[in-house]
């Protein structure tokens, strides 16, 4: 295989100038990958939502080492965000080309899809993982790896809630393209094999309905992929997130951990107080992922790391 050709099928560079329609349609027709033509390693991109720096980037920096050649890192980050990591970072030039995001609105999709659509272009990436700033790894490298390329299903949730925050948010000029019946709530921190994201990047059906008829009351990254999911592929999902967010303050956002709440039963918690489906089976692992933590959990975190979630030093 020439250096051109696995430069192709796996881009080193992120940057480029394609507008948002051309990466869609290129990242629509990039291969499946459900036979392994090529004879690559499966990746898992890692895509990081985030506004600007990355505070509990030293975390991730621990939890990546010793990994290289199984997984890829794409940041979208605030357009005027030009900080660059340090060449010895993971992190390193790994900045797509972004606009400005906004929470609640249709530029949130498009910048999770601008995320898959970047990641769908390297053929040897299998599965997709939509991360934001706050967000921390459960567990060690290996084990997440194993949990998700062996997974026969992706990890995006997806119900019928019939509250107001619900199908109360269901717009009637939607019909009849997405009818209530088909109207779903779900995590917006999503987790997706690479067929799915295929699916996802190429919609243009669907797209544009949320986009003119979705605003506040109404979150498209609430409901645009759980309702996408349910109209044309719900079998390649389990309905289940992996990213555990603690909502039990009520209100719109969940609840921030500090510095006092990390504490090694707590995370313990987390990570083996559930029980839950994976391939058919029962399993105490059921999130890989959790959120909110604030910059100041950071130090916590690294001191727990290695010897709690087998992190490399």
């Amino acid at each position: 295989m020439s250096y051109e050709f696995k430069d192709w099928i796996s881009p080193k560079t992120l940057w480029h100038s394609m507008s948002d329609e051309e990466l869609m349609w290129r990242a629509s027709m990039v291969p499946c990958m459900r036979e392994n033509h090529f004879n690559l390693t499966k990746k898992v991109a890692f895509m990081f939502l985030t506004r600007g720096r990355l505070p509990l980037a030293p975390l991730w920096e621990m939890f990546f080492k010793g990994h290289e050649g199984l997984f890829s890192i794409y940041v979208h980050t605030s357009p005027e965000f030009t900080y660059e990591p340090p060449e010895s970072s993971v992190f390193y030039k790994r900045r797509i080309p972004s606009k400005p995001v906004h929470w609640g609105r249709s530029t949130m999709i498009d910048g999770e899809r601008r995320l898959l659509a970047n990641a769908l272009l390297d053929f040897s990436n299998e599965r997709f993982i939509l991360i934001s700033e706050t967000c921390i790894p459960l567990f060690n490298f290996t084990t997440i790896y194993d949990y998700l390329i062996n997974s026969n299903r992706s990890f995006l949730s997806s119900f019928d809630d019939p509250r107001p925050i619900g199908r109360g948010r269901y717009n009637k000029r939607m019909w009849p393209s997405i009818k209530l019946f088909d109207w779903r709530k779900g995590s917006q921190w999503f987790e997706a094999n690479r067929k799915l994201a295929i699916k996802i990047v190429s919609d243009v059906t669907y797209y544009p309905i949320f986009r003119n008829h979705c605003m506040p009351p109404c979150y498209m990254d609430e409901h645009y992929l759980p309702t996408l999911v349910t109209k044309i592929c719900p079998d390649l999902t389990s309905n289940n997130t992996i990213t555990w967010t603690d909502w039990s303050g009520g209100g719109s956002h969940p609840n921030m951990f500090m510095r006092n709440d990390i504490t090694e039963e707590f995370l313990v918690r987390i990570r083996h107080g559930f029980n839950c489906t994976y391939n058919d089976g029962t399993s105490s692992i059921c999130f890989l992922f959790a959120r909110k933590f604030h910059p100041n959990t950071l130090k916590s975190l690294l001191r727990l790391a290695p010897s709690l979630l087998g992190f490399n030093l």
